[in-house]
């Protein structure tokens, strides 16, 4: 599953060219990366961290709901956004691949990578489409891609590198955003206890992207949840309020509550272009 992105990697140690005999990966200098059976590769560098990734309980909670189909308008979105010509595409904070996934099948003989700090997410990632390359790498340090070897990028609900986007993606690259607007969840937030969105957060993308990037449109996505129990502890758990929330205190809250609850799905999904 490596193969269709092999051109597009790059060693994490020296930036060299990566090539694949059998079940490894290597550069010129001689460093080697061994694939996972899973069919992922990991390619972490001197100075990378993976403790901020998604655990297990995490990642399963949000494959099994993205697979239940409540995200599809925003992954509509983001297709919809993502140029038609686009060849290589990179998801870094992939998690699952779900999005990438819903990209590529839009784009017949379109690659993808899907990078993430979480061994665990790419696992899932690499079995998400025949056409995803899953790699687990650091966003925060340099990304194991060749310059200006990217068409798209994507950062769907994910911390990014500006600089680094910048680099990998070709001069005509696009860098396409998802960010939770106000709205998103807030029926939610107070009564699971779950993280609330900063008001001022698209300001923040814009200064965080100022030095690299100039906006090129931008979508807003606004569409009613009808979520059931399980469902809503999915949601609690496959994100960052997984981190800091009771589990028997949300089970107590869930079990009181009623069988369907309806929500706003309530994003913004950005487009940028490499200045």
């Amino acid at each position: 599953m490596i193969d269709p992105v092999l051109p597009a990697l790059a060693c994490p140690h020296c930036d060299g060219p990566l090539t694949r005999t059998d079940g490894t990966l290597g550069c010129p200098q001689g460093h080697r990366f061994d694939l996972a059976r899973q069919g992922y590769v990991s390619l972490l560098g001197r100075r990378s961290r993976t403790d901020t990734g998604d655990s297990a309980e995490m990642v399963t909670a949000r494959d099994a709901f993205l697979a239940a189909g409540h995200y599809r308008p925003t992954a509509d979105a983001v297709t919809a956004l993502c140029p038609a010509d686009a060849q290589v595409l990179l998801e870094v904070g992939a998690g699952t691949g779900w999005y990438l996934a819903a990209v590529l099948a839009a784009r017949p003989g379109a690659v993808g990578i899907a990078l993430d700090a979480s061994v665990r997410a790419a696992r899932r990632a690499a079995s998400a489409s025949p056409a995803i390359g899953s790699v687990v790498a650091d966003a925060w340090s340099r990304l194991p891609v060749a310059d200006g070897a990217v068409d798209v990028a994507l950062s769907i609900f994910a911390p990014r590198d500006a600089a680094e986007l910048s680099r990998v993606l070709r001069p005509d690259g696009r860098l396409i955003v998802v960010t939770p607007a106000p709205a998103h969840l807030a029926e939610l937030i107070g009564p699971l206890g779950m993280l609330t969105v900063d008001a001022g957060k698209d300001a923040k993308l814009a200064a965080s992207l100022a030095g690299e990037f100039v906006a090129d449109g931008s979508t807003d996505v606004r569409s009613p949840l009808r979520l059931d129990r399980d469902d809503l502890r999915r949601l609690v758990l496959m994100g960052p309020s997984a981190r800091h929330v009771d589990r028997e205190s949300l089970d107590r809250t869930l079990a009181a509550g009623p069988d369907v609850t309806v929500a706003t799905l309530a994003v913004t999904v950005s487009r940028w272009r490499r200045r």
